[in-house]
């Protein structure tokens, strides 16, 4: 006669601990490859397009524009999306075009305006966040070209950029796990810490500096540069705490599925959008007419 309750033991392996999930470093083994494959294209692509240049340049970054672009309009939610969609990608094919032949006005003046015709295809609820998205992803190639395209320094402010945006991302990711902590903002970002947002701003800002600096003979130099880099690198985490608000606002995990293991072109994306946007001001506020990548290097 089977003992009562044998059913429920004979031929089962131990069960682990309650509370315990002993897949966990399965899982993050099995998304580290995909992750790190794509963070090496998009690590390759901005300085291949530094590399190559001209019209290259401004195809590979109109590439990712348009991504965030199509992802902000999916992921608001609003009516007619394939209208609001083609108003968004014309306005930022015509930016791209007046950005590369240095009309930044003139590219602003047309997200502008084709944020307010992609809006009048939304409801009126959404017609607000329609609009927004527009000039939130025109910002992007609008920044790198205005700082790209300057007679001196284009290059390196764009490699300068790129090394504080990513620095602070890799390293508040990292500093945030292995140190932990108090949340910064767990309502809106539930992941990022204080300990982690530190070590990405200061290690961001020391990369910045040394690429930013790099065939300077002042080393006075290195001071006002990693100074920007520091209100650089608090931008950049601004902007990835505004595009997390803008998913929590419309319950959304991801900004897409475009990029495997990271989500979407924004998820990546958004910190980089409001450094660049930042940085281009600053270099048209410092620097000298047209050139305004040397804005950023010029403190002496």
């Amino acid at each position: 006669m089977r003992h009562k309750g044998a059913q429920h033991t004979r031929g089962l392996a131990p069960q682990p601990a309650k509370g315990l999930d002993w897949s966990r470093p399965r899982r993050r083994l099995t998304d580290l490859a995909p992750r790190v494959a794509s963070s090496l294209v998009l690590a390759a692509a901005p300085l291949t397009a530094v590399w190559l240049g001209g019209a290259i340049f401004s195809m590979i970054w109109f590439i990712a524009t348009l991504a965030v672009g199509w992802e902000w309009q999916t992921l608001i939610g609003a009516a007619r999306p394939r209208l609001r969609f083609l108003a968004a990608a014309a306005a930022l094919a015509l930016a791209t075009y007046l950005a590369e032949q240095q009309h930044y006005l003139a590219a602003c003046a047309i997200l502008v305006l084709g944020g307010a015709l992609a809006a009048l295809a939304a409801e009126p609820g959404k017609r607000v966040w329609t609009f927004c998205g527009v000039p939130y992803a025109g910002a992007l190639i609008v920044s790198v070209s205005l700082l790209y395209f300057s007679p001196t320094d284009g290059s390196r402010a764009i490699f300068w950029l790129c090394a504080t945006v990513w620095g602070t991302d890799v390293f508040a990711y990292f500093g945030g796990r292995l140190i932990g902590g108090p949340k910064l903002w767990p309502q809106i970002s539930p992941s990022k810490t204080w300990s982690g947002t530190l070590c990405g701003v200061v290690a961001g800002a020391s990369l910045g500096a040394i690429v930013g600096a790099h065939g300077v003979s002042a080393t006075r130099l290195l001071a006002p540069i990693f100074a920007l880099g520091l209100v650089t690198a608090i931008v950049s985490q601004a902007g990835d705490i505004f595009e997390s608000f803008v998913k929590r606002r419309f319950g959304v995990k991801d900004s897409s599925a475009l990029i495997p293991g990271h989500g979407g072109f924004m998820d990546r994306l958004d910190g980089f959008i409001a450094a660049g946007a930042f940085a281009a001001l600053v270099g048209a506020l410092h620097g000298a007419p047209g050139a305004f990548a040397a804005g950023l290097f010029d403190w002496g």
